[in-house]
């Protein structure tokens, strides 16, 4: 029905009132800026120089303003979810409106750090994956828990992709059940959840060591700030006269030791506070959501229709020890979410690649990231072994002429020689880990050695290519391919293969992409068997390794 001026006589829809943020927040807001701010407070009280009177007034006026700022921010935030777009206004004499329509929501992020969870609140982060201003995520601080759930079932309940079939689902390793911790309706296909056996990983890490320096440089900053000098302390004095005391190497060896030993009590701490209680689950809105942390609790929901594949990585010391770690790699995933699209914490490889597989609907593990691999040709491993291999020779070659010159530095010549054949194992590891595999809905390329990568990219994601081939590649006969994509990095590489591989993926991947004069000749094999038994591949456990590890 239509007026007069041709107009629908339909009523528009009702605009969703504004809200405000919770109430509580007037407790949460100066707890939290005053924590910030602790330090120097401190330096204030104890550091500062007078008769007291100023110590006094920073001490009532530094509290007094945060209660302030707190109720000018409660009074002035208001927020609204409307049919297309999500509003949010702030600011008194500043004010802002910031608008998102809800089309473009990639990722909600639930966080209560441990004074939110006291009072029963929660931060809502609403991700675009865009970081201008403009086309940036909203962030709600603070509300509570049940109108986060709500919020986050509201802005993630779209267009819900098609579910593979049960068989499938517990092919890769899933299991159904019901509600999520005891709320909302439908259906929860657990994932993932954390396993005690999988903190043997965590001082593999090193984010212990980090923390620790973190916390030293810390302490000699603000000892400074105090006028005290942390070597001054007659414990630290002690250990340095014993340490004094013993041969160089024991000093070292006492030194290095007792390092590793708080780094991993330090990627223990790290580790239990960042995925205590972790928890990965396919929701039944469509979402792959990630819950973890023992202080600070996070929630994150991935679309699964805006994933585009999972990257499996190991470091060097995970690798050793046979552990691993998955990442999704999706569209508009805030860089500050979560742990940069972690779907695992640091685990067995086998469980990464089941992960890897379960979060990608695979049943078989063998069309994802554990794909065996097509070895790239003898060139690629000339160019792994001269770039690995050729700076260790210059370092040779000064190692003598230095021993040479000066001869109390005879003993570096020997050590250095000795760092040939690591170098050399160094390059047949990466050669090793080298290659790719096509699959009927994946592309999977390995790399990397000190961090060795094996991701794979959906086909149908994959929205370019770029082929980049350097002087000495182009004297070796081999190129670069990048495979462009809107999710993760942006640019995937399979590198060192032969001109004529590069253009015969890119017609398996997109046929009738290249112009005519440059596809292969002859029909391209097939994408999901012929890479695997092509002319000249070794055989499938020798070409990609092991399917898990």
């Amino acid at each position: 029905m239509t007026g007069p001026a041709g107009r629908s006589s339909q009523p528009d829809p009702p605009e969703s009132p504004w809200r405000r943020l919770d109430a509580r927040m007037l407790a949460v807001f100066p707890v939290k800026q005053a924590a910030a701010l602790l330090p120097l407070l401190v330096v204030v009280l104890i550091g500062g120089r007078g008769d007291g009177l100023w110590q006094l007034v920073g001490a009532i006026a530094g509290p007094t303003a945060l209660v302030a700022f707190g109720l000018l921010r409660w009074l002035t935030v208001r927020y609204r979810v409307g049919p297309e777009r999500v509003e949010l206004r702030s600011g008194l004499l500043n004010r802002q409106h910031r608008s998102v329509r809800r089309d473009r929501v990639r990722t909600v992020d639930l966080t209560a750090s441990p004074v939110h969870r006291i009072f029963g609140l929660t931060v809502v982060e609403i991700g675009t994956g865009s970081q201008s201003g403009k086309d940036g995520g909203l962030s709600l601080d603070a509300v509570t828990a049940v109108e986060a759930e709500r919020l986050r079932r509201e802005l993630l309940d779209r267009a819900i992709p098609d579910h593979p079939p049960p068989d499938s689902v517990a092919a890769a390793g899933t299991a159904p059940t019901s509600g999520v911790d005891g709320r909302g309706p439908g259906v929860v296909e657990s994932v993932a959840r954390l396993r005690v056996s999988w903190l043997r990983f965590a001082p593999l890490t090193g984010s212990g060591l980090v923390a620790v320096g973190a916390v030293v440089g810390t302490a000699f900053q603000l000892g400074g700030e105090l006028g005290v000098r942390v070597t001054d302390l007659d414990v630290v004095a002690r250990v340095g006269d014993r340490l004094g005391a013993v041969p160089l190497w024991l000093a070292v060896l006492v030194i290095g030791t007792a390092f590793s030993l708080v780094g991993a009590l330090g990627s223990l701490a790290i580790y239990l506070e960042a995925w205590w209680r972790y928890r990965l689950t396919r929701e039944s809105d469509g979402t792959l959501r990630l819950r973890r942390g023992l202080l600070t609790t996070r929630s994150l929901s991935i679309e699964q229709r805006r994933m585009r594949g999972a990257e499996v990585s190991q470091s060097l010391s995970l690798r050793l020890f046979g552990g691993a770690r998955c990442t999704a790699v999706t569209t508009g995933l805030d860089a500050s979410a979560g742990v940069g699209g972690a779907l695992l914490p640091p685990a067995p490889a086998a469980e990464a690649h089941r992960v890897a597989a379960a979060a990608l609907h695979l049943a078989d593990q063998g069309q994802g990231s554990a794909a065996a691999l097509r070895r790239h040709p003898g060139a690629a491993l000339r160019r792994r072994l001269l770039r690995a291999v050729a700076p260790v020779c210059l370092l040779v070659v000064g190692a003598w002429w230095a021993a040479r010159t000066v001869p109390e530095l005879s003993p570096v010549w020997p050590a250095a020689v000795l760092a040939l054949p690591l170098a050399t194992a160094l390059g047949m590891d990466r050669y090793r880990n080298l290659g790719h595999a096509l699959r009927p809905e994946y592309l999977v390329i390995g790399s990397g050695s000190v961090v060795r990568r094996r991701v794979a990219l959906q086909r149908r994601g994959i929205i370019g290519w770029r082929l980049r081939q350097s002087l000495p590649q182009r004297r070796a006969g081999l190129v670069t391919l990048d495979a462009v994509t809107a999710a993760g990095r942006g640019r995937y590489s399979v590198v060192d293969l032969p001109i004529g591989w590069a253009r015969e993926l890119v017609e398996q991947v997109n046929p009738g992409l290249l112009p005519a004069e440059q596809r292969p000749s002859g029909p391209a094999r097939s994408a999901s068997a012929g890479t695997e038994h092509a002319a000249g591949d070794l055989p499938a456990e020798r070409a990609g390794g092991r399917a898990q590890e």
